[in-house]
């Protein structure tokens, strides 16, 4: 019995690193092309090759349930094609057997995939995302796409470019009053983190009163802020390349300043819940093939199992905004796909039986 774990286990684990390998160059490729519509200056195609390869740990997680699905499909068809799967229930293994010697692997993968999302993709994002800002960064453009925003209290933030080392380049800040009055337009050429406060330099002050604007330069400049390079590193990835501890806290921040944490919950919720899509696609993947599946070509379990998983992601991808237009908690719209592909697996697995 342990022989043959082992052998269904080898065999659907190959299958899903092999799925997850092709789309991942596809999407490595797709990613390429895309940003050459970027290049200029400093940033040339080996510094997109190097971006877009930093980018590759934080897709892995993304991609792991749809690999999972299609990988299952290809690897218990071929059993399934071999007769395999029928010498295997007809010397007794019950078919809740094989279902958990094909669900150990995919959770071992996946659980690999989330420690990768948790400690190395945030870090390699990052990086990622700071050498390309600074590569494309227009000194005192905040009008472009590039850089980020932040808002604290009555101050509206604007960084051109910012380093996982705790650096800003390109620091713009508008302070307004209480009635929305823009009080002091601020610009710093970098800011340079200090342990408990930042250093300012190269800055432009200009004070806003009623009847004139007063201007100040200056070299070097303190600058006491809440803002951290640890908050930084989490404003300057997209929700999805943050790890889960940091959504969690940083969903708290943005409550506690009485701002929208709507995105970062929905990122949370998905990200907790990834495990569990990956099951639920599995689950389908095998009811698939010991039900409708079983006798047809492996291009057609491909095919079927694409559908499948895109069905699912467009789903999942048209209730989060729902959530956040509607106001339904942003669990449902992660949970409500990973439960119908639970009952569905499971309604066609009795049926097979």
């Amino acid at each position: 019995m342990r022989q043959l774990n082992r052998y269904v286990s080898t065999t659907v684990s190959a299958s899903i690193l092999m799925v997850l390998l092709v789309i991942l160059g596809l999407d490595a490729i797709a990613a390429i092309i895309d940003e050459m519509g970027s290049v200029s200056g400093d940033y040339d195609f080996l510094a997109v090759l190097q971006y877009v390869a930093l980018s590759v740990p934080g897709t892995i997680f993304d991609l792991l349930p749809f690999a999972a699905l299609v990988g299952c499909l290809a690897g218990l068809g071929a059993l399934a094609t071999n007769s395999e799967l029928v010498v295997m229930r007809c010397a007794g293994i019950s078919t809740g057997r094989i279902v958990l010697m094909v669900m150990k692997p995919a959770l071992a993968i996946m659980i690999v995939g989330m420690l990768i999302s948790e400690y190395i993709a945030p870090m390699t994002e990052s990086i990622a995302q700071g050498q390309r800002s600074i590569a494309l960064r227009n000194v005192e453009n905040v009008g472009g796409d590039q850089g980020l925003w932040h808002r604290e209290g009555d101050d509206f933030m604007h960084f051109n470019a910012v380093q996982p080392n705790g650096v800003i380049y390109g620091v713009t800040i508008y302070s307004f009053d209480t009635e929305r009055q823009l009080q002091q337009t601020f610009y710093a050429e970098r800011a340079i983190y200090q342990g408990d406060h930042w250093l300012l330099e190269d800055y432009r002050q200009a004070q806003i009163g009623e009847d004139l604007i007063s201007q100040l330069s200056g070299h070097s400049k303190v600058w006491n802020v809440e803002l951290s390079p640890e908050l930084l590193n989490i404003l300057v990835l997209d929700p999805l390349d943050l790890s889960i501890v940091d959504l969690w806290h940083y969903s708290n921040y943005l409550d506690s300043q009485g701002l929208n944490s709507g995105s970062y919950r929905l990122a949370f919720w998905k990200k907790v819940l990834q495990p569990l899509s990956t099951l639920a696609l599995v689950l389908i993947a095998i009811s698939f093939i010991f039900g409708p599946l079983r006798q047809v070509t492996m291009g057609y379990r491909i095919f079927i199992g694409v559908l499948v998983g895109v069905v699912f992601r467009t789903t999942q991808d048209m209730l989060a905004p729902a959530s956040l237009v509607y106001g339904f908690a942003p669990i449902f719209a992660s949970l409500g796909p990973i439960i119908i592909c639970l009952l569905a697996g499971g309604w066609f697995l009795k049926q097979a039986k």
